[in-house]
């Protein structure tokens, strides 16, 4: 239960960085929400694959539902930033 909870953790804080790196501009989002943006898109990144017939048939890594993850964590923090108009604050 601790391992699956600090997994998903480290997979959002590594899904949600991406997808920040990604992203064009600067984005002004803490850590914190990085993540819960990051675990939530791996989240429903790897539902959505599998509503659509994927399967990891070879086992291993799934790089497939890892990088709709990423978009949908970048889908995520732009709804995020569209809803709090934290993008590219220029403090005067």
């Amino acid at each position: 239960m601790i391992g699956t909870i600090v997994s998903a953790i480290i997979v959002g804080l590594i899904v949600g960085a991406l997808a920040r790196l990604i992203m064009p501009g600067k984005q002004n989002i803490g850590v914190i929400m990085t993540i819960v943006l990051g675990v939530i898109g791996s989240l429903l990144g790897s539902w959505l694959t599998y509503q659509f017939g994927y399967s990891n048939a070879n086992g291993g890594w799934q790089v497939i539902p890892f990088l709709v993850g990423i978009v949908v964590a970048i889908i995520l923090i732009a709804i995020y930033l569209a809803l709090t108009g934290r993008r590219d604050q220029v403090h005067r």
